[in-house]
């Protein structure tokens, strides 16, 4: 009796210390047993076309995550519910079990939809947790893809402009304090200590109604041609706007976990090209600017041309050619006589101004700066080379943007893939004479005897240039694969669309510029006239004949 009276006395001493004299201490530790404090996402900011269309959206989802110490004691067919309702394979969670057995954390399905997660939780499973994150959407699926990019599981930018425009779209995360249950799951939230902070919108100087127009048409003219690849890129002629950056073959970012990372890549902006004869318009405009060649100059050309101990060939013998016949016939014998009358200073020096060799400063992550030989490296026939596209290489966006300076009557403009009003880096590359007078050659070029009849477009005068390029390979230039690359505007009379198509290995029996890639011209040209309401030419949209006395 005396030592059970003992150990009463002992008991209640005890328990007379603990709710006594060690209060705080014990408050405070179960305190930290139940209250915690967690991360809150932030949301991601929204990318959107010019007219407001979400061309990428985040959407609150739950990821659901696991305690393998607890989930282990728990009925394995629940655990085979879990895999039902998940979708998950059979032994999917089993498996993570084994091999996280002494963790305390492991994600069994990432970014689930809320109608599945809720189901999950109706289980009300030991040890399996739930965390509010957010997916991210891609409303116009392939038709953008190679422009917006995507972002990995933890809504990191991986690719296109998600991950250029990283630090403006992510948020910064919130913080909260709540409360757990002794089974670890939140049964309360206490107070917010940070809200979180979302991050900011993009508006893009994209159309969407354009670009969806020339995805459509470049998918098309790449399975009729067999094609390896395409590129296309339209630009807003005053203002340097991209309204539309579209590649083949396309991928859809919703769902992309078996493609391949050669897929992601944005042609039209990160990889180059010979532009062969699409260049030939800057080498009359140099030479006219310069005063190297008269307007009512003639050039003698007989089909060959001998440089050095190199021969210069057109396809056929073109006789006697005006400058106006020079691009109607695209003459590399006629347009290497006008390369050589300038001094390879001078002549590099307007490549150079056009953006050749440089990047264009658009934004976009991983962007292509081409190549251009320094003018001391140059011999006599790498100048005649260059005249007509050969020996150096540019971007479809590259190429665009040097037909700006003939677009906008002389001026060069900068890109951008952000909506603006104006262009605040514009600068004067040729004089406004100069690139009226070759827009009116090349509208000429359009003409039934051109090479690029197939680009006209009913209702608008057009002016525009072909260009058939031979691939290089390691022994050279091969004779059987090409681009077939075309680069044009309209209206004619005032330019407000600038479009070139690039398309790479056609292989269907046609691989010339005029017949590949300007039909496409004339059908994503047609519409995005239409879609932007420019009304057509008051006068006969057929190009006009000019004769030396025009000049």
């Amino acid at each position: 009796m005396i030592f059970m009276m003992s150990c009463m006395v002992v008991l209640v001493g005890r328990a007379f210390d603990l709710q006594v004299f060690n209060k705080q201490f014990l408050k405070a530790q179960g305190d930290m047993r139940h209250v915690d404090d967690i991360s809150v996402s932030a949301y991601r900011g929204m990318i959107k076309d010019r007219n407001g269309e979400p061309l990428a959206i985040s959407s609150p989802v739950q990821s659901i995550w696991v305690n393998p110490q607890e989930l282990k004691w728990v009925n394995k067919d629940k655990i085979k519910q879990i895999e039902q309702l998940l979708n998950l394979p059979t032994g999917k969670v089993t498996s993570l079990l084994n091999e996280s057995s002494r963790k305390q954390f492991a994600y069994i399905a990432r970014r689930v939809n809320p109608g599945f997660a809720d189901q999950v939780k109706a289980l009300k499973l030991k040890g399996v947790y739930f965390e509010r994150e957010f997916k991210r959407y891609y409303p116009s699926g392939g038709v953008s893809a190679h422009l917006v990019g995507f972002t990995n599981l933890d809504d990191i930018g991986q690719e296109g402009l998600e991950s250029g425009y990283e630090k403006i779209l992510k948020g910064i995360p919130g913080s909260k304090r709540i409360i757990r249950d002794g089974q670890r799951q939140i049964i309360a939230d206490i107070e917010n200590i940070k809200e979180p902070i979302a991050g900011k919108n993009l508006e893009l100087s994209i159309d969407q109604r354009i670009q969806y127009l020339a995805y459509r048409e470049l998918q098309l003219a790449v399975n009729a041609n067999k094609a390896k690849s395409a590129a296309l890129v339209v630009l807003d002629a005053k203002n340097g706007e991209i309204l539309a950056a579209v590649n083949q073959p396309s991928f859809n970012p919703n769902t992309r976990s078996s493609l391949k990372e050669s897929l992601y890549r944005n042609r039209a902006i990160t990889d180059v090209f010979e532009p062969g004869s699409t260049v030939k318009p800057f080498v009359v405009a140099a030479a006219l600017d310069g005063g190297y060649v008269r307007p009512d100059e003639i050039f003698e050309t007989h089909g060959i041309y001998r440089v050095g101990h190199h021969l210069v060939k057109d396809v056929h013998n073109y006789g006697t050619l005006d400058l106006m016949g020079v691009l109607k016939k695209s003459s590399n014998v006629a347009v290497s006589q006008i390369a050589l009358k300038m001094p390879p200073k001078y002549f590099w020096g307007v490549y150079h101004k056009l953006g050749f060799g440089t990047a264009t400063g658009s934004g976009f992550p991983g962007e292509a700066s081409g190549s251009l030989l320094d003018y001391q490296k140059w011999h006599d026939f790498e100048r005649a080379t260059l005249s007509f596209g050969y020996g150096l290489s540019a971007s479809a966006l590259q190429l665009a943007r040097a037909y700006t300076a003939l677009a906008d009557d002389g001026i060069l403009h900068s890109v951008s893939l952000l909506k603006r009003d104006e262009d605040p880096n514009a600068q004067r590359v040729f004089s406004a004479k100069t690139a009226k007078s070759v827009r009116a050659m090349l509208e000429n070029v359009i003409m039934k005897d051109g090479t690029a009849y197939e680009a006209r477009v009913d209702g608008y005068r057009v002016a525009g240039k072909t260009g058939t390029v031979k691939k290089a390979s390691a022994g050279g230039y091969t004779e059987k694969n090409y681009f077939a690359v075309f680069a044009g505007m309209a209206p004619a009379d005032n330019p407000r669309l600038i479009i070139v198509v690039m398309i790479d290995e056609p292989s269907a029996g046609q691989y010339y510029g005029g017949l590949v890639s300007a039909p496409v011209f004339s059908k994503v040209m047609g519409g995005a006239l239409r879609v932007l309401d420019i009304a057509p030419d008051q006068e006969n949209s057929m190009p006009i004949l000019l004769t030396r006395r025009d000049f």
